[in-house]
């Protein structure tokens, strides 16, 4: 039978309720000839009240302890989950993203997936069973626990449906796809019913939250699509987004905010010391540049970064010439076409000026137009954007 790999989310699964409705649809799936991988979340916020735990333990946590901690929330939903469909008379199998076969680079929380041995989950499935695995995590080559970073289920998902042959990925979460801007943030944001892997892999990585960054990677390595729908809408009803490869980008325009960034500023002669010592420290980079006038700078995006209040010192120690500015964010015009002609950078940059968003830094590539500034104007430069290149 086709393989079906389905991921849902923390809102998915965030409390009993729901997760019997999941285990419905999920039985459906099995009911209409598919062989089902279904990927869980932790349920609802798990995993931010795991680390506020860890925080009033310590205020510097080990990141290795942390994985070991925050990876027992999809354990807890991969179980129960398991139980709501035998309930209703089918049969599963829960496992963790270690015995799944998941194998990762030896980082904590933010891990990176190397290779999916998936012989447990054929054997399972050759049985008849529907397979449920604890996305986010996985297991490093060293035997260590390992986390993913925040999405990480999403490339659980995706590197399963690669790895098993999967007939498609279908990501459910509480939104209905992929929209132009944030419905929470630009309330005239349009939805979009099909988007190209380049594009859409441009917006998770300049923060858009609908699907993490390092799936759409994997997507586009092996060419899987991807379903992007909502949980409560009936089986076979309700909008989507299709992801799919495609040989040239669709004329996509999309508004995206990343918030908790440090904007970084130094002497082009200390970048290379800078980002080797980033790299130490599994401090991520963002848009770094660099110009003639003798400035680098680059942004450093908080998300997955637990340790921040502990790196910064060294980073300041190690480099007195840095200089580091809280409070930032990122806002991004992402599409083709946005640098064939030297239209969009200045009007990008006017519609800033228009709200007050002074930039601290501007990057422009094929697909992204972005700018780091205030966090306090993200949600201004937004509306202002979305206004001025999608409606």
């Amino acid at each position: 039978m086709p393989i079906l790999v389905q991921k849902y989310g923390g809102s998915s699964v965030a409390d009993v309720e729901k997760i019997g409705k999941v285990a419905d649809r999920v039985v459906a799936a099995k009911k209409a000839g598919h062989d089902v991988v279904v990927v869980v979340s932790a349920m609802g916020k798990t995993t931010d009240e795991l680390l506020v735990l860890a925080k009033r333990v310590s205020k510097e946590p080990p990141r290795r302890e942390l994985d070991m901690l925050v990876s027992t929330g999809e354990r807890v939903s991969m179980s129960l989950l398991s139980i709501a469909i035998h309930a209703r008379g089918a049969d599963a199998i829960s496992f963790t993203g270690s015995q799944s076969g998941i194998i990762t680079n030896d980082r904590h929380f933010d891990a990176r997936i190397l290779e999916v041995r998936p012989h447990r989950i054929e054997d399972e499935l050759a049985r008849g069973r529907i397979v449920i695995v604890a996305g986010y995590q996985g297991m490093s080559y060293r035997r260590e626990i390992t986390t993913l970073g925040r999405g990480g289920s999403d490339t659980t998902a995706v590197a399963l449906a690669a790895a098993l042959g999967a007939d498609r990925c279908e990501i459910y979460s509480d939104v209905d796809g992929v929209y132009s801007a944030d419905p929470r943030v630009v309330p005239e944001a349009v939805h979009l019913p099909e988007i190209d892997l380049a594009s859409l892999q441009e917006m998770a990585e300049a923060g858009a939250k609908v699907l993490n960054a390092q799936a759409v990677e994997w997507a586009r390595r092996a060419k899987i699509v991807i379903h992007a729908r909502k949980t409560g809408d009936p089986v076979g009803g309700g909008r989507e987004t299709v992801a799919i490869e495609s040989p040239e980008p669709k004329h996509v325009r999309a508004i995206v905010g990343l918030d908790r960034v440090v904007h970084a500023s130094m002497p082009v002669r200390d970048l290379r010391a800078f980002a080797e010592l980033a790299g130490q420290l599994d401090v991520p980079l963002l848009d770094v540049a660099a110009g003639s006038g003798g400035e680098a700078t680059c942004a450093i995006p908080l998300l997955n970064v637990p340790d921040w209040d502990a790196s910064r010192p060294r980073l300041e120690e190690k480099l007195r010439s840095l200089t580091l500015g809280a409070g930032c964010g990122i806002v991004s015009v992402v599409g083709d076409g946005l640098t064939t002609s030297a239209r969009a950078l200045p009007r990008f940059l006017g519609v800033l000026e228009g709200v007050g968003a002074a930039p601290r830094a501007v990057h422009a590539g094929p697909l992204r137009v972005a700018a780091t500034i205030d966090a306090g104007k993200l949600g201004d430069a937004q509306r202002a954007l979305h206004a001025a290149f999608v409606s």
